[in-house]
């Protein structure tokens, strides 16, 4: 199934339907895994699961990115400084300023990107 294909997939489940977004994504071992809910010039909805010990390194993005956390726990880096996130908590990366996530255990999260 093409990504474009496995996108829809996950828009349509959740177009005037209640999903558990933490079900929408799955887990793989020693990898990270990315759906793409909603992709538009304001911004993007993307789910993501990582494995225990994975991580996105440091970098810096143009636009606030709100983290919104599904399950599992773990570590987000904003300039430097370690803050510890669980199933059910909520963080925003301040545009321009550099960040990293590291997961503790398994995690997922819905990664919140708004483009103004």
């Amino acid at each position: 199934m093409s990504e474009e294909k496995k996108q829809a997939n996950v828009l349509e489940a959740c177009l005037g339907e209640s999903e558990c977004l933490e079900k929408l994504v799955g887990y793989a071992a020693d990898s990270i895994v990315s759906k793409t809910i909603l992709d538009k010039s304001a911004g993007t909805l993307t789910l993501f699961a990582f494995d225990k010990g994975q991580k996105l390194s440091e970098h810096t993005a143009p636009y606030d990115a709100v983290v919104q956390v599904l399950d599992g726990q773990a570590t987000v880096t904003i300039d430097g400084r370690d803050k510890k996130v669980q199933a059910g908590e909520l963080i925003i990366m301040p545009a321009n300023v550099p960040h990293a996530v590291t997961a503790v255990e398994r995690f997922k999260m819905l990664l919140i990107m708004i483009r103004a």
